[in-house]
């Protein structure tokens, strides 16, 4: 029986380390991966978005990308979603009502896409529905990692958020393949019905959540002290200034909608195919995510980000052999070429995007924890839609359409160019001693208790920032 006991906890103590990066797992932490995994999952209607608007709505390449742009808008008023489940409690609870009802939104957008949606519109709202449902339990997962995380060592910095975002990359490698398979075997809409299921998780797995109920507060005073926190944290260079960058970063246009009707149109590539690009793109998120917990976690935000947006632009232009063809020339097919392409990028993205998640969860003060994320992270998505909408407009200033593709080589010169610009401002993101900096200011900031905090800031005395170091 000793034996048997003392194997079983070598066996959870390697569980732990190596499957749950030293996180002790407990049904909350479960319930947090399930919600991150959904996501990922959500990804098996992907494809069958795109052939919807391309084939059964017969949109161009520039309007989809218009309406990508448009549907994210809900990721842009994330920190609204976070200050409302901050600020105003469902029963006593800030979680877990607003997770069950996400979970809810979710599956009907889902079955509205499967049922009723017949023209571009219905279809812009629908999708944007079904984005209002990840982008809101995406923020209540978000505050409870910041939660965990502020009580990670920094030796142990960013081990929380790549488990969360391993657990959505493995949510997409398990649905990557079947998104183009069920294609093959059934039309969008069906595959839309299925989806409908797995927000469904979302609202089970709710009732997980170790949650206390808040003690009651006058909204007014809920409202000041959020406000007062916030006014604190986005006035401190270093937050606003690395949100800038990041905003910049990720605000340059992109070809992506383009591609697609290059790779079905003109490449003939079918469903299926594009399944297994999503499957070696799922496996290269995986492997992206598992190079930083190894071996990157401990290098300067400033160094990762510097040299991920040099090779990021550099591998980019490898779509130019593709598009003119000369990929053929020197003997190596369209599909092998697409798929090694594919991986090398989508390592490459995961890579540089950690950093980020790890930097704006440390910086997150105690009480709007939900609310600061949120609005880090809709800066980066508000960048992604500005993205969108810029590729939109070049794609129809080229001529681009759906059988002419004469001058997609320009514009994938011109977006993987672009990504060049923000390294004039690498400068606004921190360094090594920065680094470490920002992480003990943001815990001095958070240090202070609500009540404190409103005493100090609603009277009109005016009260000091706590830290203001430049970055650079």
């Amino acid at each position: 029986m000793i034996v048997s006991r003392t194997g079983l906890s070598k066996f959870k103590e390697s569980l732990t380390k190596k499957i749950f990066f030293g996180q002790e797992p407990s049904a909350e932490l479960i319930a947090i991966l399930l919600v991150y995994f959904v996501q990922g999952v959500l990804g098996l209607a992907r494809l069958a978005v795109s052939f919807f608007l391309k084939d059964e709505l017969g949109l161009s390449p520039a309007e989809v990308s218009a309406l990508l742009g448009i549907v994210a808008l809900p990721w842009m008023i994330k920190p609204l979603f976070g200050f409302v489940s901050d600020g105003l409690p469902i029963f006593g609870y800030r979680r877990r009502p607003y997770l069950v009802l996400s979970g809810f939104l979710g599956a009907l957008s889902w079955v509205a896409l499967a049922t009723i949606v017949h023209s571009p519109w219905a279809a812009t709202l629908t999708i944007a529905l079904g984005s209002l449902s990840v982008a809101v339990s995406d923020v209540i997962v978000d505050s409870l990692v910041v939660e965990r995380a502020r009580s990670e060592s920094v030796s142990g910095a960013g081990s929380l958020q790549a488990l969360c975002w391993g657990a959505s990359a493995v949510g997409g490698l398990v649905t990557a393949y079947l998104s183009g398979w069920l294609l093959s075997q059934f039309d969008t809409r069906t595959v839309f019905a299925i989806t409908a299921f797995f927000p469904l998780i979302v609202s089970a797995v709710a009732w997980w959540i170790a949650e206390s109920p808040v003690i009651e507060r006058s909204d007014w005073s809920i409202v000041r002290t959020q406000l007062g926190q916030l006014k604190q944290a986005i006035t401190q260079k270093s937050i606003w200034m690395p949100t800038a960058f990041l905003f910049l970063w990720q605000a340059t246009p992109t070809a992506e909608s383009a591609f697609f009707y290059f790779s079905t149109n003109e490449l003939g590539f079918e469903p299926e195919f594009l399944g297994r690009v999503r499957l070696v793109t799922s496996i290269a998120a995986l492997v992206g995510i598992w190079i930083y917990q190894r071996f990157l976690k401990s290098v300067p935000f400033r160094v990762i980000c510097g040299w991920s947006i040099v090779a990021s632009s550099a591998l980019g232009m490898t779509m130019l052999l593709l598009v003119t063809h000369a990929n053929r020339a020197i003997g190596i097919d369209d599909r092998w070429f697409s798929l090694g392409d594919s991986l090398v990028l989508t390592m490459m993205g995961q890579i540089a995007f950690m950093p980020v998640l790890v930097l704006a969860a440390r910086l997150c003060p105690l009480g709007v924890e939900a609310t600061l994320f949120a609005l880090l992270m809709s800066v980066v998505n508000l960048a992604g839609l500005v993205s969108y909408e810029f590729g939109a407009v070049l794609t129809h200033w080229l001529g681009i359409n759906e059988t002419n593709f004469d001058k997609l080589w320009l514009l994938v010169l011109i977006t993987n160019l672009s990504t060049l610009l923000p390294l004039i401002f690498l400068g606004w993101l921190p360094g090594a001693d920065e680094e470490l900096q920002t992480v003990s200011e943001a815990q001095s900031f958070s240090s202070l208790e609500l009540p404190d905090l409103v005493s100090e800031l609603v009277p009109p005395r005016r009260r000091e920032a706590i830290v203001e170091k430049p970055v650079d």
